[in-house]
């Protein structure tokens, strides 16, 4: 099993940057395919990334060209780096683990992003 614990949240103004992280122990890193989602009030949970063991990454179109997923299996982590943030990426933003087969294993406990001016 694998545990995850994610930082870096907070308040950011219109057109700013974040960058989460999420910290994994108790199993092997690298071999699962790492995720953000976020869920924003009265919504549905979303995915908004991945990135495989080899490094391929997935991307919400929402997203796309604003965010990067990227993971250090040295460091056991995983990061979202959020630029160009908007009032509509609010929302507690959860790590997880999956394996190859698509399964999740894991979710982190969740971090709060606000963007508001």
């Amino acid at each position: 099993q694998v545990q995850l614990v994610e930082s870096g949240g907070g308040l950011v103004q219109p057109g700013g940057s974040l960058r989460l992280s999420c910290a994994a122990s108790g199993s092997i890193f690298s071999r699962y395919v790492m995720g953000w989602y976020r869920q924003a009030p009265g919504k549905q949970r979303e995915l908004v990334a991945t990135v495989t063991s080899g490094g391929t990454t997935n991307y919400v179109d929402s997203v796309k060209g604003r965010f990067t997923i990227s993971r250090d299996n040295a460091k056991n982590t995983v990061y979202l780096q959020m630029n160009s943030l908007k009032p509509e990426d609010t929302a507690v933003y959860y790590c997880n683990a999956k394996t190859t087969s698509w399964v999740t294993v894991s979710w982190g406990q969740g971090t709060q992003v606000t963007v508001s001016s």
